[in-house]
C-alpha cells in the first residue's frame, strides 16, 4: 500500500489552491499531522482502518475535519482520498456534483467516516 506523504499532500494542496483560489498554507501543522496519521492507527497491533477504502475515508474526513490548512480544507480533503485511491490502484467513478457534496456533507458533520467508506464503497465497485 502506497502512502502519500506530507510533502506529497502539501503540493496538492498548492495546486488546488492555484487552480481554484484561496490562501495557501497550513494553519496548524500539528492538526495536519493528525490527519495524515488518522488512517494508519493500530490498537493492540490491530488496523483500524484495514482496507485502502477505510484508510481513503479516513484520510479524507481526517483533513477536512481537522481543518489544518488556512483554505481548502475540504477541497484537499477529497483530493487527497482520490489520489490515495489511485495510486493504490483503485477507481472511483462519480459526478462533480458527488464530490461536492461528499466535501459539503463532511465538512457540515452531516457525514462522517462511516458514511465516506460506504460512499466509496459505492462509487468504486469494491
Amino acid at each position: 500500500m502506497t502512502k502519500l506523504s506530507k510533502e506529497q499532500i502539501l503540493t496538492l494542496h498548492s495546486m488546488v489552491i492555484k487552480q481554484s483560489a484561496g490562501l495557501d498554507g497550513v494553519r496548524d501543522n500539528g492538526l495536519l499531522d493528525m490527519a495524515l496519521h488518522a488512517p494508519f492507527q493500530t490498537f493492540e497491533s490491530t488496523e483500524l482502518y484495514p482496507s485502502i477504502q477505510n484508510k481513503a475515508a479516513r484520510l479524507s474526513f481526517s483533513i477536512i475535519s481537522n481543518h489544518p490548512f488556512i483554505d481548502g480544507n475540504k477541497r484537499i480533503g477529497i483530493l487527497a482520498m482520490l489520489v490515495f485511491m489511485d495510486v493504490n490502484q483503485l477507481e472511483v467513478n462519480c459526478s462533480n456534483q458527488d464530490i461536492i457534496e461528499l466535501g459539503l456533507g463532511a465538512a457540515s458533520g452531516k457525514y462522517n467516516t462511516d458514511f465516506i467508506i460506504d460512499w466509496i464503497i459505492a462509487h468504486s465497485g469494491e
